[in-house]
């Protein structure tokens, strides 16, 4: 099988250019023009930012793809899907609120953004995965599926869970509804936080299973039986007490996000950018950002998203840690084992070959792939 192309572009800007000019450049050489987006919807996944967090990709990288995509007849719109977890995008309009904030709005980035699940992340499509080993069907935001096209514009950066977030991350994960997270992360079932619990009964109402009931002190308790793995009762509750239980191990956790990232890719158009710079050890979905573990590196596209996060990863292991960092400090650390890579040595937990690896079985893409730079 022939080696798949991913291009490549350094931040050196001479003065007449800049970074948007060299990632126009970048996507256009890459072949972002062979793909038919005449009045085609085209969603444009990325990560809009935890507020607070200052790593996440400027709207600028997003409006000069969605101007590319438009040049191109193309009808474009930013997505990402709600969250699981306590924060300011668990629901549509407090995600709204938070990428505003951020700074994307259509004024900035010319075009509409949409959040792919819904009001409250259970807006989705079952998408059936060939070859699939640990899901029956992947839960994908649906305006993200009834998209004619589909790209991936991805911070690439460390990841507590994963290794590093790229654009299988981006992909996998970030284009999963409510209960397609948690299928990913956990047995897909909440937990209820008794000492958070209110009792003011706003999940009971929203289930439409009858999986919840109430004890003398009124606190919330979720029958898994009845429960169906929604999400929905994590949305509604302002106190913050009902949350997905993470216990799903590195390794199938590597291979669901694999499986979902194939349910949204296959069978239509896609192409996939990654932007390597704010390298943080964790993924934005953090209210806050560490240094940089590593040195800015320059922005990466491809037709294959295996490829390009390989890479993406390649690139990084070249560069030296960044002093005063959390991988640098974890290097000077008494009885620090050397792992020979950058991301486990950050988050020695870790292991981002499992998804590769489950990537390349199942069809995505292939690990193998031919740099092209782009002057």
């Amino acid at each position: 099988m022939e080696a798949s192309k991913v291009y490549f572009t350094d931040f050196r800007c001479k003065p007449g250019t800049n970074q948007l000019n060299k990632l126009e450049r970048l996507i256009r050489t890459a072949g972002i023009g062979e793909i038919d987006f005449q009045n085609k919807m085209t969603a444009i996944k990325m990560h809009f930012g935890e507020p607070g967090n200052l790593a996440f990709l400027r709207p600028n990288y997003a409006k000069t793809v969605a101007d590319v995509v438009k040049s191109l007849g193309g009808m474009p719109f930013l997505t990402d899907c709600n969250t699981l977890y306590v924060g300011r995008r668990k629901n549509a309009l407090e995600h709204l609120d938070a990428a505003y904030e951020n700074g994307f709005s259509p004024l900035s980035t010319g075009c509409q953004i949409i959040i792919g699940d819904g009001l409250r992340g259970s807006d989705d499509v079952e998408v059936p995965v060939e070859g699939a080993e640990h899901i029956q069907t992947a839960k994908i935001g649906k305006a993200i599926m009834e998209a004619d096209v589909f790209i991936s514009l991805s911070h690439f950066k460390g990841h507590e869970q994963t290794g590093f977030g790229g654009a299988i991350k981006n992909i996998g994960m970030g284009c999963g509804s409510r209960r397609g997270k948690m299928e990913q992360h956990a047995a897909g079932k909440p937990k209820v936080s008794q000492k958070r619990c209110v009792g003011c009964r706003r999940c009971a109402t929203q289930c439409a299973h009858g999986a919840f009931s109430f004890q003398e002190e009124h606190k919330a308790s979720i029958d898994w039986n009845k429960c169906v793995g929604c999400g929905r009762c994590i949305a509604v509750c302002n106190a913050n007490a009902i949350y997905p239980d993470y216990d799903c191990a590195a390794e199938e956790l590597a291979c669901r996000m694999a499986e979902y990232a194939k349910a949204v890719v296959a069978g239509r158009p896609c192409f996939h950018i990654s932007l390597v710079q704010d390298i943080s050890p964790y993924c934005d979905c953090h209210a806050e950002n560490d240094a940089p573990i590593l040195p800015d590196v320059g922005m990466f596209a491809s037709f294959d998203p295996v490829a390009l996060d390989q890479a993406c990863v390649d690139a990084c292991l070249k560069q030296k840690p960044m002093p005063g960092s959390l991988l640098a400090e974890h290097m000077r650390a008494p009885g620090f084992v050397d792992h020979k890579d950058h991301f486990t040595n950050t988050t020695p937990s870790t292991d981002w070959r499992l998804c590769q690896a489950h990537c390349e079985k199942i069809g995505i893409g292939q690990r193998s792939y031919e740099l092209v730079t782009v002057g």
